[in-house]
C-alpha cells in the first residue's frame, strides 16, 4: 500500500508531455485540442521546443575603468569649430574686440555651455550662445579654440584657430 502513494507523487511531479491536435468540427472551424474526439478525423501537431533560459554565473572579471573626461574629452558633437576669422588676412581690430561664431551640431545640448580659450587659457564666461565676444585682445598672434563644458568637465573641444589681431598701436 506504501507504493501507490509514491507512484502518484512521482506521477504528479513529472513533466507533462501533452499532445495537440488540430481537427475541424461539424460547423467547419478548425479546433485545436489536447485529445482527439472520436469519430473525427484528427491531426497531431509538431510544437517547437519550449524557449529555455539558463542562469548566468556572475562575472568575475575586473570592472571596466571610467575615464577621465578631463584628459579625454568624448566626442558629442559631430561639428565643433569656430567661425568669423580670418584665414589669409590680419584680422582688423582697432580696439581689439570682435566676435566670432560657433559651428556645432546637433545644436548644444543642456546643461552643456560653451567657454573660450584664447592662447590655451579659459577667457570670458562660459555660455549657450554660439556668438562670442573678445574685448581688449593684444595685437600679434594668437590661437582660439572653442570647448563644450559640463561644469568643470571638457565635454568636447575643437581644433585651434591660429589668427593675427591688427590693430591701432597709440604711442
Amino acid at each position: 500500500m506504501r507504493l501507490f502513494p509514491c507512484l502518484l507523487l512521482l506521477a504528479v511531479t513529472c513533466p507533462v508531455s501533452a499532445q495537440i491536435y488540430k481537427y475541424t468540427d461539424a460547423s467547419g472551424n478548425t479546433v485545436y485540442s489536447d485529445h482527439a474526439p472520436d469519430g473525427v478525423q484528427a491531426q497531431a501537431v509538431e510544437l517547437p521546443p519550449l524557449n529555455r533560459v539558463e542562469p548566468q554565473a556572475p562575472s568575475t572579471s575586473a570592472p571596466t575603468p571610467v575615464s577621465d573626461t578631463r584628459e579625454q574629452p568624448r566626442k558629442t558633437y559631430e561639428i565643433l569649430e569656430l567661425g568669423g576669422l580670418p584665414t589669409e588676412e590680419a584680422l582688423r581690430a582697432n580696439n581689439g574686440t570682435f566676435t566670432v561664431n560657433v559651428l556645432i551640431k546637433p545644436r548644444l545640448q543642456p546643461p552643456h555651455k560653451l567657454r573660450l580659450l584664447l592662447d590655451d587659457q579659459p577667457y570670458g564666461q562660459p555660455s549657450n550662445v554660439p556668438i562670442l565676444q573678445l574685448v581688449n585682445v593684444d595685437r600679434g598672434e594668437h590661437r582660439l579654440a572653442v570647448q563644450v563644458i559640463d561644469g568643470e568637465a571638457i565635454i568636447q573641444q575643437s581644433p585651434a584657430a591660429v589668427f593675427t589681431v591688427h590693430r591701432v598701436h597709440k604711442p
